[in-house]
Parts: C-alpha cells; sequence; structure tokens
C-alpha cells in the first residue's frame, strides 16, 4: 500500500514538472524547424552592406532593404565564381539557404550564387575592371609604346586552330611578304586561358634576346561576352602592359571592345585589321622608295652641276692661271720686310755707338783710378778706429760677463743642492710604494702584451694572447694563454 501510494506521487510530479533545455539544445531546435519549414534554397534580392571578404577567402556581409537586414555567408569555394566584385550598396540577387549558427544562435543566409540585379555579372565585372584599371594609369598613351614601321619578326599569340591565325597571317604575307611570323599557341578562352596567354606574353619577353621579335599579335575571333572574357582578364591586362615588346590587340569583331584592346600599345577591331597594323604595304613601300630614288637622283644631278659650274669658275680664275702669282707676292713683302729690318738695326746702332762715346768721356772726365786710390785709404783708417773700439768694448763685457757668471753659478749650485735633498727625500716616501719593490721577496707582475696592461682578473686575458711576467732584477719571462 505504501508502494502504490508513492507512485501516484511521482507521477503527478512529472506532469507538473517543467521541462528544462539547455542553450545548445535550443539552438538545434530553431535549426530543425527552419530547415524542416523554409523552401531548400531561397533567392532574396536586397543590397550588400557590411561586406568583408576575409584573408581566409570567405566573404560576410548582410543583405538589407527598408525595413530589414540578413546577415549572409559565402564560402571561398562558392565566391570564387562570382565574376564582379561585391561591394556595399550594390543590388544583388542571393541564391541560396537559411541556417542556423548554433555558437551564437545566430540565423544566417548561406549564399551559394551572386548575381547583380538589373545588369549581367560579366557586364558588371567589366566595368569596374576597366574603372579600376584606367583609375590606375594602364590606359593612358603616354604608357603606349611606338610601333615599329618595317617589322621583320613577328609573333603570333591565339589558337593554333582557329580562324584568327590564318587570317593574320594572309594579311601580313600580301603586305609584307618579307616578314617572318612565329605562332605561340595559346587557348584563347575558357578556365585559366587568360593566366596561360599571359604567361605565354612573360615568356616571350623573358626570351626575347634569342627570338628578336619586333612586335606581337594577341587575338582571337569574335564571339559572345563569356567567349572574349579571357581577354576581360587582369593578370592578362597587367602582362600586356609590363610586356617590353610593343602589342597589338585582336580581338573579336568591331562591335567588341575588351580591357586587352584598352590596354595594348594598338588595337585592331579584327585579327585581319591586325596585320594591316602590324605591316607596312610593300607597294606602298617600293612607290615610297622609288619616289625617294627619283628625287635623290635629281638632287645628285644638280649639285654635281652647281659643283661643275663652280669648278669652271675656279679654272678661269687668276689664282689657277697663274698659281705661283701668290707665292710670288709673299715673297716681295718678305723682302721689303728684309730691307726695313736692316735699316732699323743699323740705326739703332749707330745710336748705340754714339752714347757709347759720350759716357766714355765722361768717364775718363772724373779720374775714377784716383778717386778709387783716396776712397782706399780712408777705408783703411776708419777701419783701423773701428777695431780698437771693438776691443776696448769687448774687453768691458768680458769682465762683466764674467762676474754674472760667478754670481749666477753660486745660485744655481744652491737650488740644485736644495731640490736634490727634496728629491731624496720623496724617492725614499716613494721606494715602499714602488710595485715593484716587492719583486725582492719573490713575488711578480704578469702585464698582457696586446694591452699593455697589469693582469688582475680572468677577464683580463683571452686564449690565445701573448703574456710577460716580470720578477726580480728586471728578468722577464714570456708565456701564452692556452686555457682560462
Amino acid at each position: 500500500m505504501t508502494g502504490a501510494v508513492a507512485l501516484i506521487i511521482t507521477s503527478r510530479m512529472q506532469k507538473n514538472r517543467t521541462k528544462i533545455y539547455t542553450v545548445s539544445q535550443v539552438n538545434s531546435l530553431i535549426k530543425a524547424i527552419l530547415e524542416n519549414n523554409l523552401p531548400g534554397r531561397l533567392t532574396i534580392t536586397g543590397q550588400i552592406s557590411d561586406w568583408r571578404h576575409h584573408q581566409s577567402g570567405h566573404c560576410y556581409f548582410s543583405l538589407k532593404d527598408e525595413n530589414a537586414v540578413l546577415p549572409c555567408v559565402m564560402w571561398k569555394s562558392k565566391f570564387n565564381n562570382v565574376r564582379f566584385e561585391p561591394e556595399d550598396g550594390l543590388a544583388v540577387l542571393a541564391t541560396g539557404y537559411i541556417d542556423v549558427y548554433p555558437p551564437h544562435g545566430r540565423y544566417q543566409f548561406m549564399v551559394d550564387k551572386l548575381v547583380p540585379a538589373g545588369v549581367g555579372a560579366l557586364q558588371l565585372a567589366f566595368e569596374q575592371m576597366r574603372r579600376r584599371l584606367k583609375e590606375e594609369g594602364l590606359f593612358k598613351e603616354e604608357h603606349k609604346k611606338p610601333l615599329p614601321a618595317y617589322p621583320q619578326r613577328i609573333g603570333i599569340l591565339t589558337s593554333e586552330s582557329g580562324a584568327a591565325v590564318h587570317d593574320i597571317k594572309d594579311s601580313i604575307h600580301n603586305r609584307w611578304p618579307c616578314a617572318k611570323l612565329f605562332l605561340y599557341p595559346v587557348p584563347v578562352q575558357g578556365e585559366g586561358a587568360a593566366e596561360e596567354i599571359a604567361s605565354a606574353l612573360r615568356d616571350v619577353n623573358r626570351r626575347n634576346k634569342e627570338l628578336r621579335l619586333d612586335i606581337l599579335i594577341v587575338g582571337r575571333g569574335g564571339g559572345s561576352l563569356e567567349d572574349l572574357w579571357a581577354f576581360n582578364e587582369e593578370v592578362l591586362a597587367r602582362a600586356i602592359f609590363d610586356s617590353k615588346i610593343p602589342v597589338i590587340s585582336a580581338v573579336g569583331h568591331e562591335v567588341d571592345t575588351t580591357i586587352a584592346d584598352l590596354v595594348a600599345d594598338a588595337r585592331a577591331s579584327t585579327p585581319t585589321k591586325a596585320g594591316v597594323i602590324t605591316v607596312p604595304d610593300m607597294q606602298e613601300v617600293l612607290m615610297q622608295l622609288a619616289g625617294m630614288q627619283s628625287r635623290l637622283t635629281a638632287n645628285l644631278k644638280a649639285v654635281l652641276k652647281l659643283a661643275q659650274q663652280n669648278l669652271k669658275t675656279l679654272l678661269a680664275s687668276a689664282v689657277f692661271r697663274s698659281p705661283l702669282l701668290p707665292i710670288r707676292y709673299a715673297e716681295q713683302q718678305l723682302d721689303q720686310i728684309t730691307i726695313r729690318l736692316q735699316d732699323c738695326s743699323k740705326s739703332f746702332l749707330a745710336q748705340l755707338r754714339e752714347r757709347l762715346q759720350l759716357f766714355y768721356e765722361r768717364v775718363l772726365e772724373i779720374e775714377p783710378h784716383r778717386l778709387l786710390g783716396k776712397k782706399t785709404v780712408d777705408l783703411n783708417d776708419l777701419r783701423n778706429r773701428a777695431d780698437v773700439g771693438v776691443r776696448a768694448i769687448l774687453n768691458d763685457r768680458q769682465i762683466h760677463l764674467t762676474g754674472v757668471e760667478n754670481r749666477t753659478n753660486t745660485a744655481l749650485k744652491a737650488i740644485i743642492n736644495g731640490r736634490r735633498l727634496l728629491l731624496t727625500a720623496q724617492a725614499s716616501r716613494l721606494a715602499p710604494l714602488n710595485p715593484k719593490s716587492v719583486l725582492q721577496r719573490g713575488y711578480s707582475i704578469t702585464t698582457n702584451q696586446k694591452t699593455g696592461r697589469v693582469i688582475a682578473k680572468l677577464d683580463d686575458i683571452e686564449i690565445g694572447d701573448l703574456l710577460t711576467t716580470e720578477l726580480a732584477d728586471e728578468k722577464l719571462i714570456e708565456s701564452k694563454v692556452t686555457k682560462k
């Protein structure tokens, strides 16, 4: 009976008890309800906001309209298929499914496909690419290289199975048959085509010392925007811009314009026109050469005729009739100059003789031998008197200097004796402080030869240092450090 009562109480308690869930259980319930009650795939229109492209490659953003915001996630593998660059404010159509992120208890839209609303994804990607590269300056005319006037070696980057290669070849050979063509086969559409064309461009530039190409043609025939998309890829645009060899872009028909057309040094609307742009017309060149030859011939004839007339004039002149006449004139002038110089020399010498005679007569009037004798006597008298005076002065100075010397010697001796006594006293006081005085008691002093310093501690030496040890009586021992 007691057991029955207990059973009834337990059953009632279980009916009245509130069930308790964990946070994870609640998030899992919500996730299950959403998955079971919402369509498997949804396409949602809205504007992108808070766009973040994580370094992992995954994308996180929100879709919003006037009244609500929906968190969204797009994994790297899905985003690789998006051709355009998403940005805040861009209206898009997003396809995917609703999921719950259990750790945060937040539902979010898992986007598998993203396209712009109202305009094609490729067209939007093209406009974005063109705007960005234009801002960087890749389309500026100042960066475009001039095309060679008469190219002899031409490289063609296109599909070897397409019609474009034949159109280019026929167009060039019809106009400029002397040119040599070099085909570099590359895919012109499909996945990875842009990377392969760009790689081919870089390879040709790298090997151009041996290839010696004058110009490159990159192109293909016409097609849809999807078919031509390889020529809108950024990797190919930058390869064309970096090419040291001039590049002509020949993509599609006249109505098509690609990024490659805008970056290239020249653009041809068709592969056939690429040949027209690349090479001159041989017939036109031959006509130009013929015209130049005619003008050169006429100019040479005119120059030759003028030279003949000048020669006739020169031959008719007096110089050619009497070629020695200028020399005779010069000889005549030289004779006249010689005569004038001789006359001037004779006149100058006559004047010098007259002046010399005048000076000689004046010297005789002075009688210099008598004057010299008198001056000699006077000079000897003055020398004798000077010798007597100097001897007297020297005797007086000698006596004075002797007294001064005696007094000076006495004072110096007194000073020296005083200094000697002071030095002896200081030496007596310094002797106990002399570090070498301990050497007599069996001690030694070791110095490092490299530094010259006394070794006081182990850090004062290094392995391999040479040491000098001083003993008593100035005896030295040299050693080398092999171990510390």
